[in-house]
């Protein structure tokens, strides 16, 4: 069983600092909580805050800060370069024609090959099995 996602959920970077907010924009019509249920469409920077600072050496700026600090790691700011939608893990159930966002599901950044997770749902009661 997989919480289904809103607005309001927090999600972390594997190469970030801080955690970020999703903000479901793909779909109006299915609340839960009061609050817009996400799609895997709510993927792109509007949709997701930034997780403070990046510390991926694949993430070009944070390797030329790094290299002008004399190989110490310097991070910099965030800056999420989705690869594709999220990656559902619940296909069969969709939203407005769009697979729903799971707790289980995964984003990849390919700024700096970070692996985006949801930490929490942003509601309580919505289980999708």
């Amino acid at each position: 069983m997989a919480e289904m996602i809103a607005t309001g959920a927090s999600a972390v970077c594997s190469f970030g600092t801080a955690p970020g907010t999703i903000n479901a924009t793909s779909q109006a019509a299915c609340l839960v909580e009061g609050k817009p249920a996400a799609t895997i469409q709510d993927a792109q920077p509007a949709n997701i805050t930034p997780f403070g600072m990046c510390t991926s050496l694949l993430n070009p700026q944070v390797a030329a800060a790094t290299a002008a600090a004399m190989g110490v790691l310097t991070p910099q700011p965030c800056m999420l370069v989705p690869a594709g939608t999220w990656t559902p893990m619940k296909p069969g159930v969709l939203l407005g024609g769009q697979p729903c966002l799971t707790r289980d599901s995964t984003l990849m950044c390919s700024n700096g090959g970070g692996m985006i997770s949801i930490t929490v749902p942003g509601q309580m009661k919505a289980v999708i099995s």
